[in-house]
């Protein structure tokens, strides 16, 4: 097998590094790791693989879907308690013992159940067994148990208090109290019809979301991911700062094919963070860097850390305008990043990488520009052929595959190395790699979404939206701000502990109805996607917020940091994310949608979508600089250090940019592009002030020199 293109010019990361960073992404995620002399490896890898077969099978010969989400959690299961150990101590991570094996059994039986009896549950709808009942009571034990290993205590115990709730309502206090479920009734509810367990959050896991992950698998085999990191070298090393920035492309292009800010933080972290070191950054800044720009990954259309899917099926909105409503958000985000780390560099007088030390760009380009072939078609067959979700993905995966089977002899015939039967066949063993890993990166999708299904049932068995409604309008008094910042700081606290997805789930079925129920009482008449995506933005940005932020924790690991400091840091980098979706909220036109229905807001067929061009390019310019005076405001720095009243100013344009429209509301403006006239003009009289302070300061540096 020939060796693939390894980043030499960029320093060699020293093995003990490499054992280390290695050492501390297992300790986070707390995977057992076997080597192919064990036959756990085996077994793990077999079942992983039957796992990706049958959901490539799915999509060519479709079959029930009650029928398929009973197998998808059933492989879901069975790996996380042979990969998971009970406990992360060396008696349980050295080998699989035998209550591991009884508790994928019992996954196995519990979770199949629904699958294996599709047909008599179907004909008795509601008249369940007492086997149907103990069946459903242990799936349920069995799930959060799985739960618990592969996501840590925060959602399983979340499940058991809405579990707790759903059968003592008639013991809650006043405000919250309910008749209650027997145990027949919640057993049957959560486990043996599609309003719980097997709901919509694991539906979409099962038909959308695994096949995007194998497609990011599969990308990484092939060597996507070390492409984009050298290309992004290449390209941005030998500016100011240039790892740093280096980084953030890197991260976003990483977010393509990882659902993960841990995963994406350790991906990219691993080659930016000690060069980001190298050329000036703090230890705890270099960190911080790649945390805010891995956990930011998840905002990038089209996967969006599979968000992006369950937004889709909650609203009944189609996909592709999902990506297209996240498109400028994400992209200001991340530009603004961008911008920050150039500040950064700025204040600490950085210049970039040696350019003798940095790939050649043409060559670096050239050499895995085929990564970007499936990409683009991806991209291509969701929005322009507007093809289904798994279909289009489906056609990606399978391109894909065939360039993973011919680079490897292309690229010893262009290099004119001899063609042996390991580069024929280094192709499909990456394939077979990228199946099993695609399958184990999806465990913890997979039960994520079957939990938090415990939370959507609960909310439909008790009626408990209407009483959260009641709950949220008494503390906020109505007021439309006071409910945002609950939604926001709830987000913030339940993602602490939580993946993405699940948090996302939890508060879109809990706040996001509230929050447009309220919206409207006050006169807000906004899309439902807005209030989805403001409740999704906090949830991402928990990733890096202390104390738990996994995320920061893995950086740290790799920055030599501490992770506290790293965590506030990254959150400092990060808080421009959170004015994001405050802004969006109040200007749906951020979200491209620039009316509803009056009637019906949050009915998708009432939107009015902006598709001109030039609006578009409006939105996103304007957008941008309002961030860009942001990120000026809470960094103190512009073209030198700024001064509190010049940082009050940027804080003053932000608006002007985002809120055009309510700028006019309010000023009695003749036109809301006044508002940007206004903010501009505002942006460059600063720009000259900073200018003239700066000549100042050299001219006065050099009087003292001399």
């Amino acid at each position: 097998m020939i060796e693939r293109d390894k980043p030499h010019t960029l320093g060699e990361l020293e093995v003990e590094q490499a054992r280390e960073t290695e050492n501390i992404v297992n300790d986070l995620e707390g995977q057992r790791v076997f080597g192919t002399e064990h036959y756990e490896f085996w077994l793990i890898s077999t079942i992983a693989l039957c796992w990706t077969l049958f959901q490539l099978y799915i999509v060519i010969e479709p079959i029930n879907s009650n029928i398929t989400r009973s197998v998808h959690l059933t492989f879901a299961l069975v790996l996380s308690f042979l990969i998971y150990p009970m406990l992360k101590k060396e008696y349980f991570l050295r080998k699989i013992r035998w209550f591991g094996y009884t508790f994928a059994t019992l996954g196995l039986c519990t979770a199949g159940y629904i699958a294996f009896f599709y047909n008599d549950l179907a004909l008795r709808p509601g008249d369940y067994t007492t086997i149907d009942i103990a069946v459903a009571l242990l799936g349920i034990v069995i799930l959060l148990e799985a739960g618990r290993r592969v996501l840590g205590f925060a959602l399983s115990v979340i499940a058991i208090v809405f579990l707790a709730y759903d059968m003592l309502g008639p013991y809650m206090p006043e405000l919250i109290i309910h008749k209650g479920a027997s145990l027949n009734k919640l057993a049957g509810h959560m486990y043996l019809t599609t309003e719980g367990i097997f709901g919509v959050p694991l539906g979409v896991s099962a038909g959308f979301v695994f096949l995007f992950v194998l497609f990011g698998s599969l990308l990484d085999k092939a060597g996507a991911g070390e492409y984009f990191i050298n290309l992004a070298f290449a390209l941005l090393g030998k500016f100011r700062g240039g790892p740093a920035k280096a980084s953030v492309v890197a991260s976003g292009f990483t977010g393509i094919m990882s659902g993960s800010s841990i995963a994406n933080t350790v991906t990219t972290g691993t080659f930016t963070i000690p060069l980001m070191k190298k050329t000036g950054f703090k230890p705890e800044q270099a960190g911080a860097v790649e945390v805010a720009a891995s956990t930011n990954g998840q905002l990038m259309p089209p996967v969006m850390g599979a968000a992006a899917f369950i937004i889709a099926e909650f609203l009944a909105l189609n996909y592709t305008d999902v990506i297209y409503a996240a498109f400028i958000p994400a992209f200001v985000s991340y530009f603004a990043l961008f911008y920050i780390v150039h500040l950064e560099a700025l204040k600490l007088g950085l210049k970039g990488a040696d350019e003798k030390d940095l790939p050649k760009k043409f060559d670096t380009f050239i050499r895995g520009i085929h990564y970007l072939i499936p990409i683009f078609f991806l991209l291509y067959t969701l929005m322009v052929l507007r093809e289904s979700a798994a279909s289009a993905a489906f056609n990606a995966v399978s391109l894909l595959m065939l360039l993973m089977v011919v680079q490897h002899p292309f690229r010893a015939i262009i290099y004119k190395q001899k063609l042996t039967k390991e580069v024929w066949i280094s192709g499909f063993v990456d394939i077979l790699a990228g199946f099993i890993s695609g399958a184990k990166n999806m465990v913890p999708i997979a039960i994520a979404t079957a939990l938090a299904g415990i939370v959507v049932g609960s909310i439909t068995l008790t009626g408990l939206g209407q009483v959260l409604l009641e709950v949220i309008e008494t503390i906020s008094g109505g007021n439309i701000f006071i409910i945002l910042i609950l939604a926001a700081v709830v987000s913030l606290i339940l993602g602490m502990g939580l993946p993405t997805t699940a948090n996302y789930i939890v508060m879109a079925s809990l706040t996001a109805p509230v929050i447009l129920t309220l919206a409207q009482d006050n006169g807000y008449l906004i899309p439902s996607i807005a209030a989805h995506l403001f409740v999704f933005y906090f949830g991402i940005l928990a990733d890096d917020t202390p104390p738990v932020g996994l995320a920061a924790y893995a950086a740290a690991g790799i920055a030599k940091a501490d992770p506290i400091k790293t965590g506030i840091q990254g959150f400092k980098y990060d808080i421009r994310t959170a004015i994001l979706p405050f802004m969006f909220f109040f200007n749906p036109e951020l979200l491209l949608i620039s009316g509803v229905d009056s009637f019906n807001p949050g009915d998708p067929h009432g939107w009015v979508w902006i598709t001109d061009p030039l609006r578009i390019a409006e939105i996103f310019v304007t957008a941008f600089i309002g961030m860009m005076a942001f990120s000026c405001f809470t960094q103190g720095y512009f073209i030198t250090w700024t001064n509190i009243i010049e940082r009050l100013i940027f804080l003053v344009i932000v608006p002007f940019m985002f809120l055009p429209k309510v700028m006019e509301a309010h000023l009695h403006l003749p036109t809301y592009h006044l508002s940007y006239l206004i903010g501009i003009v505002i942006f460059v009289l600063i720009y000259m002030f900073q200018k003239a302070k700066l000549r100042a300061e050299n001219t006065s540096k050099l009087e003292v020199d001399l």
